[in-house]
């Protein structure tokens, strides 16, 4: 394929909403993207990132450089979780106010450039918080300059204008999507990630794929998305099991990193439906749960439940993964059982019982599922009818594995 000719440390400019930088050595982009925040005349920033990863990586040590060279000076929040919430986003906020911040750099994967975009926002309407913006009390169309400095290919995030952050107290992860949440700049360095868990590169990378088969299959699905769905589900099944074998292998992580850019724009046009809307309330309840595995575990329930209205698509995407099919409704059962066999092939085999979820539990899920803001709309896309029974059936479906 077309893919092993491909020069890896040449770094290539690619133009989205954002302008992102891809290829082994991206991240010493970050000196001339500086450069460009101080001709805008930006020379105060709020970093925001997780408690290690950051410098780690060694991307903190080119940022810093970056900054100095240009003059910038910067506040530093690097107390990002996973599952970040809205009480870590106001406390970032509070220090890039009391700063003067005039623009955010997120270092790190879906969590700190999320929490970065939200503050972005916050930034710029100062009398507003968190929760006004995750309750969706007030739409904004205005955020201060972001750059994503990416640690991770699965999220998508930093090509994107979604973020998600929780609100623990109600147990609510919602989304947002605004325009004005773009990324200005993205560096996509693929040496900045050989040092994933196994685990972090399974999940990361099954959350692209996860993206594509939502957002090639809604309501707002086009050509486009499916093209973007069948290439991303190509490079994964191809490259995960790589990178699984050497974490170190430039080229897997290489192409699982632009997979999970094109997923990112993928979904940004076609948008999401069953699978994420009922990833969130799991990881709502149970924060230190990984989205990825979250993810995982439903989506061989989603994909029969959905593949009756949409076989012709499914079967062509998911066919590096399933092998070949003849797309017709009534093999759906078969197909959600080869992509779960799949999905244990590359090491995910929890199902939801194991990470403590019952179907008493069920209730609460799907409960969450209509009060959780935003989840609502991401459901009205669905092939199918998305109602209470529909949702409790995926739910209870995806408790233990397939029969």
């Amino acid at each position: 394929m077309w893919d092993r000719t491909i020069d890896i440390s040449s770094v290539r400019e690619i133009r989205t909403k954002t302008t992102a930088y891809l290829g082994v050595g991206a991240i010493a982009k970050i000196a001339d993207i500086a450069a460009e925040l101080r001709k805008r005349g930006i020379d105060r920033v709020l970093v925001m990132c997780g408690r290690g990863s950051y410098r780690s990586t060694g991307a903190w040590d080119h940022v810093e450089r970056a900054f100095a060279a240009s003059r910038i000076t910067f506040a530093l929040y690097d107390k990002v979780t996973p599952n970040p919430t809205v009480d870590s986003v106001d406390e970032a906020v509070a220090l890039g106010r009391s700063f003067g911040a005039q623009a955010v750099v997120a270092i790190g994967g879906g969590s700190p450039i999320d929490a970065g975009k939200s503050a972005a926002i916050l930034l710029e309407y100062t009398d507003k918080n968190a929760r006004d913006l995750y309750e969706l009390k007030f739409a904004p169309e205005r955020a201060v300059p972001i750059v994503a400095v990416n640690l991770t290919h699965g999220t998508g995030t930093e090509v994107d204008r979604f973020a998600v952050v929780s609100i623990p107290e109600k147990e609510f992860k919602p989304a947002i999507a605004y325009d004005c949440i773009y990324p200005l700049y993205a560096i996509d360095d693929p040496a900045l990630m050989t040092g994933l868990s196994p685990d972090q590169t399974r999940f990361v990378s099954i959350d692209a794929v996860n993206h594509v088969l939502e957002a090639c299959t809604s309501k707002a699905a086009s050509p486009y998305t499916i093209l973007l769905a069948q290439e991303t589900v190509r490079l994964v099944a191809r490259y995960l099991p790589l990178a699984l074998a050497n974490p170190k292998d430039l080229r897997a992580r290489y192409f699982l990193l632009y997979a999970s850019m094109i997923a990112g724009i993928c979904f940004d046009n076609g948008l999401l439906h069953f699978t994420h809307a009922l990833e969130h309330p799991l990881s709502a309840m149970k924060p230190e749960l990984a989205h990825g595995l979250g993810l995982a575990m439903i989506v061989p329930a989603v994909v029969r439940e959905i593949y009756p209205a949409v076989s012709d698509v499914l079967a062509s995407v998911l066919a590096p993964i399933v092998g070949p099919v003849k797309g017709v409704p009534e093999e759906a059962a078969e197909v959600a059982r080869k992509l779960e066999s799949w999905l244990f092939s590359v090491g995910v085999t929890k199902k939801l019982k194991d990470e403590g979820f019952t179907e008493e539990k069920i209730g609460r899920l799907v409960h969450l599922t209509r009060r959780t803001p935003s989840l609502d709309g991401l459901l009205s896309l669905a092939p199918v009818a998305s109602d209470d029974a529909a949702v409790a059936r995926i739910y209870r479906t995806s408790l233990a594995p397939l029969a």
